[in-house]
């Protein structure tokens, strides 16, 4: 038995390994990124370099003084009765809670992320699940980390967040301090918050931590950790200004649940600080934030409102200070403007459908003058939700528009003539979704091309149904689930509405 308990250690050591190996031959593929972020070439030794001794000790403390600055940051967010309670509590400082912590619980919660110890409280994935695992492509790299796309041995994709070896975060640090292995665990120090985070903040809109391996799984303080993710697609915003409205629509409001949970998350209110497109990910067309190591659950103190001034590039505007001396809702109307100037002016009122333009038009006046609050848009975001899946916001469409075509029910087209619409859910042709037969209907009479559409049974995520529109075809063919519509012949009014 204490030869198993050897070999395992091995393996976690092996694992580990693999993982900043995997890096290094990566890394060659990243110099050409980097450059767009401004990065300087920095060459340092992965050993410790060599100097006066006396000359490296002040270094080496103020390199200490950083760690312990770093940790102090993240114990806090371990301790799930810091923000929880909005009693007697509420104004503790991170330094009383940390004073207050049992030194053995301390070292555990630490542990938890330095060392990857408490699977089983994690349930999640470590070092040994990176063993035999596959780099497919580097997604993206910054000052701080790289993220990797791989495949685990037995096929499943993942997504890989390690320092990057080559970012300005590293260099700086090297240059600074001359010492590779400890600035590894200093940026390490991001990595670390952001396993914490995930752990606290989860949510359908926040991506899922599958786990973690750090350098010291082995036995050996210090170096990297290598955070495990489920494999997101990076959010396109050209592609999806080009996507169909129901599409965008869905990004936007998965974007206000999740800043409706952070408002009110078990850390407290938490601000975005870095609020950018890049910052999130899709998921099987969900939307979920990937990037959270500069998330913030600190409240801004104050003694007047001018000292809660939210300043942004074309507005300000200003939140009551509280009489517990912060700032009132500050982060959460940070998260909303910034919904607003990022996505809902981009994304929301283009194409909106016309019964439910006014709804849309109030939103974009609401959140972009924050006249209103996460609740107050969440709620009118889910109102349109339910127009557009239940049809209601269709009402004033005659139900006779299907009158003027001919249904053929189980039969399917073949020989189709297509013409393009935009936009649409294929390239090809003309694809929309509509709630039922007389929406399409009402679709293909103000289409001059449009002689026929078909219903297939396939839905889009709001269960709405999928239609093709086309203006000819050669025959029809049985099929059991579809539903072909041709426009009689010589029906007054049958090409426009």
């Amino acid at each position: 038995m204490p030869g198993m308990g050897h070999g395992r250690a091995k393996s976690l050591r092996a694992a580990a390994l693999l993982a900043f190996v995997v890096l290094s031959i990566l890394v060659s593929l990243l110099i050409s990124s980097l450059q767009q972020f401004g990065a300087r070439k920095t060459h340092f030794s992965t050993d410790a370099i060599p100097g006066d001794v006396e000359d490296s000790e002040p270094l080496r403390g103020a390199l200490i003084s950083q760690l312990q600055q770093r940790r102090r940051e993240i114990i806090p967010l371990l301790l799930t009765h810091n923000h929880n309670d909005n009693d007697d509590g509420e104004n503790r400082q991170p330094e009383e809670d940390l004073q207050s912590l049992d030194p053995m619980l301390d070292y555990s919660l630490w542990d938890e992320i330095t060392l990857g110890s408490r699977k089983a409280h994690l349930d999640e994935m470590d070092c040994e699940s990176l063993v035999d695992m596959r780099a497919v492509e580097v997604l993206g790299s910054g000052y701080t980390k790289v993220v990797v796309k791989v495949n685990l041995s037995g096929g499943q994709p993942v997504a890989l967040k390690l320092v990057n070896e080559q970012g300005i975060d590293m260099g700086k640090c090297v240059e600074d301090f001359k010492d590779p292995k400890g600035c590894r665990e200093l940026v390490s120090s991001k990595l670390q918050k952001e396993i914490v985070l995930l752990q606290r903040l989860k949510h359908p809109n926040v991506i899922k931590l599958r786990g973690h391996c750090a350098a010291g799984a082995g036995g050996q303080r210090g170096g990297g950790v290598t955070v495990i993710l489920e494999q997101g697609n990076p959010l396109q915003m050209i592609q999806l200004l080009q996507s169909p409205w129901e599409d965008r629509f869905r990004v936007c409001l998965d974007l206000v649940r999740l800043l409706h949970f952070l408002s009110r998350s078990p850390l407290g209110s938490v601000a975005l600080l870095d609020f950018q497109p890049r910052q999130f990910v899709t998921v099987s067309g969900a939307l979920k934030l990937t990037d959270l190591d500069d998330a913030s659950a600190a409240e801004t103190p104050c003694r007047t409102d001018a000292d809660c001034v939210l300043q942004f590039p074309h507005r300000n505007f200003t939140v009551p200070c509280s009489a517990r001396g912060v700032c009132e809702g500050l982060n959460e109307k940070r998260n909303i403007y910034n919904a607003y100037r990022y996505f809902f002016t981009y994304l929301l009122p283009h194409q909106a459908p016309p019964g439910l333009t006014h709804l849309v038009d109030h939103i974009m006046n609401s959140t972009g003058d924050l006249k209103a609050d996460i609740n107050q848009t969440l709620e009118v975001f889910e109102r349109i939700l339910l127009l557009y899946k239940s049809g209601l916001h269709l009402d004033n469409l005659p139900a006779s528009l299907t009158e003027d075509y001919t249904v053929m029910r189980g039969m399917g087209t073949s020989g189709s003539v297509e013409y393009r619409c935009w936009p649409s859910y294929s390239q090809q042709g003309c694809v929309l979704s509509v709630h039922s037969a007389t929406e399409a209907a009402h679709i293909c009479n103000s289409h001059s091309q449009c002689n026929s559409f078909s219903l297939t049974g396939q839905k889009t995520w709001t269960g709405r149904l999928l239609a093709s529109f086309r203006s000819g075809f050669s025959h029809l063919v049985p099929d059991g689930v579809s539903e072909v519509y041709v426009k009689k012949i010589n029906v007054p009014g049958n090409s426009m509405v």
